[in-house]
């Protein structure tokens, strides 16, 4: 089974991302509200994959991917951010990071799990 950390500081899209990869893709599903606190249990989790909003107060989500790539245990797990920016140059600032994935939102919640399956390379 699938572990997905999704970092978000705005509690419905936590929760709507949690529901769907969890009813539609039956992957387990680990919360943070903050980039610092992503950062915090991101080590005890080993989660397979890390969903992270791109926008949130204190920390933003490029500041912490780079902070998670210093922290040797939590470095190799991939990282996909979740924007509402779709400019040019916003997408390849974000892909020129080293992130896994960058996806859009709003996205569709029967879709997001094939999205990040599509991403990473993992099978159906």
């Amino acid at each position: 089974m699938r572990h997905i950390l999704i970092i978000d500081d705005e509690d419905d899209i936590r929760e709507v991302a949690s529901l769907s990869l969890e009813a539609v893709a039956g992957w387990k599903v680990s919360t943070a509200n903050s980039a610092s606190q992503g950062i915090a249990v991101a080590p005890g989790l080993q989660p397979d994959a890390i969903l992270m909003d791109v926008m949130m107060p204190g920390m933003d989500g490029p500041t912490a991917f780079r902070a998670m790539q210093q922290v040797a245990s939590i470095a190799h797990i991939p990282v996909i951010l979740l924007t509402a920016k779709v400019q040019a140059q916003d997408q390849r600032r974000f892909a020129d990071l080293g992130v896994a994935a960058v996806l859009f939102k709003p996205f569709d919640p029967l879709q997001l799990a094939a999205q990040i399956s599509k991403a990473l390379g993992w099978p159906d």
